[in-house]
């Protein structure tokens, strides 16, 4: 009696264990992949690139920082429809976040930058952003006030220049990452870590379709596609196709209205939306997505599970990263 009652104990365990072999294979096997928890980072680069991703010197006018589109304590974006540079001149684009950007395989709405380094070339010499004429200038203006000279020196071997700022402020950028969503936890194996309307809502973000272009660590950030791929986006808002996206970087047609496909990792927070900031809500941005991406109409239930999902996306922002 005893060794029957141990063999269905045993077998009860042997089936719990079972199921939670299946639910971590399950999830692994998931589209969308857990965030790194750290990335390798020189911390003495990066302490240098803070200071110069908060430093104003960088502008012709003193005024704009790297910090004063992609604002840490705003989940690193802004909450304008378009970047203001100096002497209040608009752009033609929404700042996206700058946190997670290291996951992604461009940089910029149009992926003309390979690398972060490479993205934190154009704003400082970019009339309508921080203005200055030439990076000379620029590297004179940092010789007046606090220098970054020794330091320079002391972490680099070198003496300051234009490669070596712009290195400095990519090695930053890398420790603006958000991991330990909740969703991150779900994928890990941690089945309670997302309720049960965020599960319906991941569930729906992949029936619908989502995932064809919304995958892998980020969220998105790893592929180009065109805006409007089924239906005329001009049709909804004409201002979202006045940008030819991606078509201005290679001249090619078939890269009209294409740009890099967003994370969503902060989504929820990051509003406005899409390249020039004209939506203003993550509930209108859903469904203009699914009609005009997909071809499909949204219940109001499917897009608010699916925005519940998005929520679950959030991580932590890393501490100390504010000036």
């Amino acid at each position: 009696m005893l060794k029957c009652i141990e063999n269905k104990l045993l077998r009860a365990v042997w089936l719990l264990l079972l199921v939670a072999c299946y639910s971590t294979i399950a999830q692994s096997s998931e589209p969308i992949l857990p965030l790194p928890t750290a990335v390798d980072v020189d911390e003495a680069k990066a302490a240098i690139g803070k200071k110069l991703f908060f430093d104003t010197r960088l502008s012709a006018d003193g005024t704009i920082s790297c910090a004063s589109c992609h604002d840490l304590d705003k989940w690193g974006a802004e909450t304008r429809n378009v970047s203001e540079g100096i002497k209040r001149q608009l752009g033609e684009r929404n700042s996206p976040t700058v946190f997670n950007t290291v996951f992604n395989f461009k940089q910029f709405w149009d992926g003309r930058a390979d690398n972060l380094s490479h993205q934190a070339l154009s704003p400082v010499t970019n009339p309508v952003e921080m203005g200055m004429i030439s990076w000379d200038d620029a590297l004179a203006k940092l010789q007046n006030g606090p220098s970054y000279s020794s330091e320079f020196h002391e972490v680099y071997g070198q003496a300051i220049s234009k490669e070596l700022i712009v290195d400095a402020i990519a090695e930053f950028e890398k420790t603006l990452i958000t991991p330990n969503a909740p969703f991150d936890r779900y994928l890990r194996g941690d089945s309670a870590a997302i309720n049960a309307t965020q599960l319906k809502g991941y569930e729906l973000f992949k029936s619908y379709g989502c995932v064809a272009c919304h995958q892998g660590a980020n969220v998105g950030g790893n592929m180009f596609q065109k805006f409007g791929v089924l239906e005329d986006i001009s049709m909804q808002n004409g201002s979202l196709s006045d940008d030819l996206g991606r078509y201005t970087v290679t001249n090619n047609e078939w890269d009209k209205r294409v740009f890099k496909v967003p994370s969503l990792r902060l989504v929820t927070k990051t509003a406005p939306y899409f390249h020039n900031g004209s939506v203003a809500t993550i509930q209108e941005a859903v469904d203009i997505m699914i009609k005009y991406q997909l071809g499909r109409g949204v219940p109001t239930e499917d897009r608010d599970a699916i925005i519940a999902f998005l929520e679950s996306l959030v991580g932590e922002k890393p501490q100390g990263v504010s000036q």
